[in-house]
């Protein structure tokens, strides 16, 4: 399993020439690099004009496929323009846009059957975390957006689960490995409880949040996680690339 690298844009740059230039910096920069899967997510309106030569991500979607949903994008739109994944349930959709647990469920559902493969996000607040209770919080997540999902369906799906502790992001202050760790070795475990050992295992269980290039490799080597999602580094081309080529041979580093 090849480490999965996913740059997240956010709302940036704010010009398609600023959007541009960053997408081709970067793709200079990997152009020979080998054995790591990188994914940019821009924003929308960038999707269908930044070439190819990497594969691309949303950073959201909606649940239908069209109608009268003003302002929303729809799966089969971002399949129709070359959308491979698509990030879901990031902690920033849950709090400033009030997307609740059925929201996701909903939204998970609607890629899989267009195709797309999720990045479904789930993180423990600090709140959480401080009163012993990121388990709890980080199974409430998964089980609720894999409501109905079945087991056929999750074993084709092509899903990755990104855990971002939420008190982590942009914060500067990452999560160890250690307790990335442990993180990922739970949601495992949930996973395999809900589908059997044999679909868990097929999923990729990613960190986010205040990746660096001086911290990336720890990810996957200590962690025993199979990638990044990463947030402002992918901003700066020569930081991501970076963390890009730290990830070059370093496949499921605790198996």
């Amino acid at each position: 399993m090849k480490p999965l690298i996913v740059a997240n844009w956010k709302m940036n740059p704010t010009t398609l020439k600023g959007a541009k230039l960053l997408f081709n910096s970067i793709k200079r920069g990997v152009k020979n690099v080998k054995n790591v899967k990188v994914v940019i997510c821009p924003p929308f309106v960038y999707l269908p004009l930044l070439g190819g030569g990497l594969a691309l991500g949303a950073q959201n979607v909606f649940w239908e496929n069209k109608g009268v949903f003003t302002g929303e994008i729809s799966p089969t739109m971002l399949k129709d323009l070359g959308c491979q994944y698509v990030i879901i349930g990031h902690s920033e959709r849950r709090r400033y846009f009030g997307e609740i647990d059925e929201v996701i469920n909903k939204k998970i559902k609607a890629a899989i059957s267009a195709g797309l493969n999720p990045i479904l996000c789930v993180g423990e607040t600090a709140e959480e975390r401080e009163k012993g209770n990121t388990g709890k919080a980080l199974k409430r997540q998964l089980v609720s957006a894999l409501k109905n999902v079945s087991s056929s369906r999750l074993r084709v799906s092509g899903l990755v689960i990104a855990y971002e502790p939420i008190w982590a992001i942009g914060s500067g202050k990452p999560c160890s490995p250690d307790e990335a760790m442990g993180a990922g070795i739970f949601l495992r475990k949930c996973l395999a409880g809900l589908y059997g050992r044999g679909v868990s295992e097929k999923i990729s269980i990613i960190y986010g949040g205040s990746v660096s290039a001086k911290n990336a490799a720890s990810y996957i080597t200590q962690a025993c996680l199979q990638g990044l999602l990463v947030g402002g580094a992918s901003l700066e081309p020569k930081e991501f690339v970076k963390i890009v080529k730290a990830a070059v041979g370093l496949v499921d580093g605790c198996s």
